[in-house]
């Protein structure tokens, strides 16, 4: 049995012929061989596959994902199995409840077969930060697969999965979703419930679906949106779809570090589009100061989420009588260099004498970039920009320099600051690398996002 790049309809198509049990015993095989090329998960459970198969033979068969298998990015909790957020400091921890959107996954049948790698606490854009081991880019294992979703890009992009979840602080599900040549959509903030997910940046924070198949990546996002009791920030979802006659691309895009490689490739598919769409250059001149907008909210929001691993509660704790000396060794042998570098930088933006100075104003800056957005959806009806600036890069290439690292999310942080939706997608390969685009909606828009892909007609991307 063929198991590489199945889509959620060819699966179901199995089942009607084959076992269950017998089709899962042949798939972890294929996932325990096939991802010594790329260590996208950090662990596969098939334990908890083996107890959810047996639950599955008694429900309804039509269940929208019964039997598809489904990788979860481990910063979001599956009761009974460790949830790490690739840090040493949850190395040994058990989530003892489940996610909403695992909640909601599980009762419509699907069965999750492992967690995925990520940068620790998803800070990162390459998951080289992991405190385990690096993922490695499908196309090419001398690459990174993007971050800090990688693991989940990754094991989606190499067909592994037909579908995997992530989360999106500033770009890391679209980012590692352009580099691994695959659909990544990061939804309208407080669309999909945070409850579960290992915070990082709260106001920031966003769980999304990553899949090869359009239709796949649909599906899931409509299981798991909608309003949650248990996250005060969730919302009941309401679709709003308009006519798509005009697409904005800002003009600020191509000042801003792109490659010519990747500048190239983006305007090629840009000629292909204008058949069906006018493409309308607009200008928003926000666009180069969300980056420094968004490391001084995201390390300040880190700063405190972070506060709670103490060693004392959860997580790593080092052994002493002196509570102090616990708490300051437990952090400093828990987290890795990234994640101390946020810590410190978040601290020290919202210490006294620098709150007002840049705290305070990195939030009028957001306020000023979300209503730049809201001027530019006037002029038109969608906004297509870039993934990243570059090609997939070297491992190792960027990781002296946390700078040049910080610029691979230029064009994906904006989005997150204004809240807005954005589905990354393929449009076209530079020397087999693949090379990736958003497509940005206004506020609950994601199902304009669809109708874009539909219409230009590259829903299936799937490749051998």
């Amino acid at each position: 049995m063929n198991f590489k790049n199945l889509t959620i309809k060819d699966i179901r198509n199995i089942l009607t012929e084959t076992d269950l049990e017998d089709f899962y015993h042949h798939y972890f095989e294929f996932l325990k061989e096939e991802d010594k090329k790329i260590k996208g998960f950090l662990f596969l459970n098939e334990e908890l596959a083996y107890k959810t198969i047996k639950e599955l033979k008694n429900k309804d068969r039509n269940l929208p994902l019964w039997g598809i298998p489904i990788a979860i990015k481990d910063n979001i909790l599956v009761e009974g199995i460790k949830c790490t957020a690739g840090s040493k400091i949850l190395e040994n921890y058990t989530a003892v409840y489940d996610a909403t959107v695992i909640k909601k996954l599980k009762q419509s049948g699907a069965i999750i077969v492992g967690k995925t790698n990520l940068d620790e606490f998803a800070m990162g854009s390459s998951t080289e930060n992991s405190a385990f081991f690096q993922t490695l880019n499908p196309f090419d294992q001398t690459r990174v697969p993007g971050g800090s979703s990688g693991g989940s890009a990754a094991v989606v992009g190499a067909g592994l999965v037909p579908i995997a979840l992530g989360s999106d602080t500033g770009g890391s599900i679209r980012q590692p979703a352009g580099f691994c040549g695959i659909y990544g959509l990061k939804p309208t903030y407080s669309a999909i419930s945070r409850y579960g997910l290992i915070a990082m940046a709260s106001s920031l924070d966003q769980i999304g679906p990553l899949a090869k198949d359009l239709d796949d990546l649909i599906l899931v996002f409509r299981i798991t949106r909608g309003k949650d009791e248990l996250d005060s920030t969730s919302q009941n979802y309401v679709e709003k779809i308009k006519e798509i006659r005009k697409i904005g691309v800002p003009e600020e895009v191509f000042s801003l570090g792109l490659e010519k490689e990747v500048k190239d490739v983006f305007e090629n598919f840009l000629e292909k589009i204008k058949e069906k769409f006018e493409i309308k250059k607009i200008s928003l001149p926000s666009l180069p100061y969300a980056l420094p907008t968004y490391y001084l909210i995201m390390t300040a929001e880190v700063s405190s989420n972070l506060a709670r691993y103490d060693g004392i509660r959860y997580g790593l704790s080092y052994e002493t009588d002196h509570l102090l000396e616990k708490y300051l060794n437990s952090r400093e042998l828990g987290f890795g260099q990234e994640v101390k570098r946020r810590i410190l930088l978040g601290t020290f933006v919202l210490s006294h004498g620098y709150y007002e100075a840049y705290y305070l104003k990195a939030l009028k800056t957001r306020k000023f970039i979300y209503e730049d957005f809201q001027k530019a959806f006037k002029e038109v009806d969608l906004i297509l920009m870039p993934t990243s600036p570059t090609l997939p890069f070297k491992l190792g290439e960027k990781t002296t320099d946390p700078l040049s690292m910080y610029l691979s999310d230029i064009f994906t942080v904006p989005i997150n600051l204004a809240y807005l939706p954005a589905l990354a997608f393929n449009i076209g390969w530079v020397n087999n690398l693949p090379v990736g685009a958003q497509i940005i909606g206004n506020l609950f828009e994601e199902e304009s996002l669809f109708k874009f892909l539909k219409e230009i007609e590259i829903a299936k991307l799937t490749r051998t």
